[in-house]
């Protein structure tokens, strides 16, 4: 573990045949970086994949400018020096391995590396006394300090307004597939399926606190159950519908939210005041599920209401006739 850790030099203890090395080799990563974000985004976002290609181009530029620098000052032996052979260098988790990775996070990541990859140029040339080497490092540095602009550039010739309305509209459909689908189906079943149990209790025992417990449990038992379903049910690699715990987490917190919402009013001692409260947090949340299905799933409005109310209404009619009897 010792020998790992001091085998690192600081970039300050780097000669300058190792520091040209040590750029080169951080824009091949970088291409490949951009080459990948690419990759990922050509078949949702083909305008902005262009843009990422048009910027490893330009990583592909820098390096070949760095080689020549090398050849003509050391010869063609290229030592192999990476950041993370460096200590204090800046260093990168590999996020663009995530499988989820969004575009507005990839475009988040790419400005972080041109703003890491500035800073090494411009802390680089003061290490150098090459005057050619020195002026290299700094036209380097300017460069990757005006890739934001060239990234603007590249966007407006390869973003048209059409095809922001394109990547728009497919990046509200993956926030429909992975986020709001999965948590409207969570919290139809939340708001829906606990309304029997809840209230079959509450008319059984006429006791809030015992059940405020069976409301709880019912709940969370069953935002437990539909999270871990959805997540098992579909990888999302197949269908595109984002990452399992993502919409795993979705479903199951909203499912434990929807059936809360009319246990928690048992908490008041009183059991007409806290039956009162719960009934009205019912018909708030099964209006509030028709406003999303309209809203977001374009569901027309009347059979949206017909499938969340009149099925609300029935098993809560269900639940008071158990209860009851």
């Amino acid at each position: 573990m010792l020998s790992r850790f001091s085998s690192r030099r600081r970039l300050d203890e780097l000669s300058e045949r190792e520091i040209l090395a040590l750029a080169i080799s951080n824009e091949e990563d970088d291409a490949r970086i951009y080459r990948g974000f690419a990759e990922r985004l050509r078949e949702a976002f083909p305008a902005s994949a262009a843009v990422f290609e048009g910027m490893a181009a330009e990583e592909d530029d820098h390096r070949r400018r760095l080689i020549e620098a090398y050849r003509a000052r050391f010869g063609e032996v290229i030592p192999l020096i990476r950041r993370e052979h460096v200590a204090g260098a800046y260093a990168r988790a590999p996020v663009w391995l995530d499988p989820a990775l969004g575009i507005e996070r990839i475009q988040g990541l790419a400005r972080e590396m041109e703003v890491a990859a500035g800073a090494f140029y411009a802390a680089a040339a003061k290490r150098t006394t090459d005057a050619r080497t020195r002026e290299l490092l700094g036209s380097l540095a300017a460069a990757e300090a005006g890739h934001v602009e060239r990234a603007r550039t590249l966007a407006e010739t390869h973003l048209t307004e059409e095809a922001r309305r394109a990547e728009a509209a497919g990046a509200h459909r993956q926030f429909v597939l992975t986020w709001v689908q999965p948590g409207l189906a969570g919290l139809m079943d939340g708001s829906v399926s606990t309304l029997a149990p809840i209230f079959a209790t509450a008319f059984a025992t006429r006791d809030p606190w015992t059940t405020f417990l069976v409301g709880s449990a019912a709940s969370v038992g069953a935002g437990i159950s539909m999270g871990f379903t959805e997540v098992a049910s579909d990888d999302g690699v197949i269908s595109g519908r984002g990452a399992a715990w993502k919409r795993g987490l979705a479903t199951g917190v909203m499912t434990t939210l929807g059936g809360m919402g009319h246990a928690l009013p048992y908490l008041i001692p009183d059991f007409r005041t806290a039956t009162a409260i719960a009934i009205a947090i019912v018909f708030v949340e099964l209006w509030a599920i028709v406003w999303i299905q309209n809203r977001f799933m374009q569901t027309p409005f009347l059979r949206a209401i017909f499938q969340v109310v009149l099925g609300g209404a029935l098993v809560f009619a269900a639940g008071v006739l158990i209860g009851g009897g």
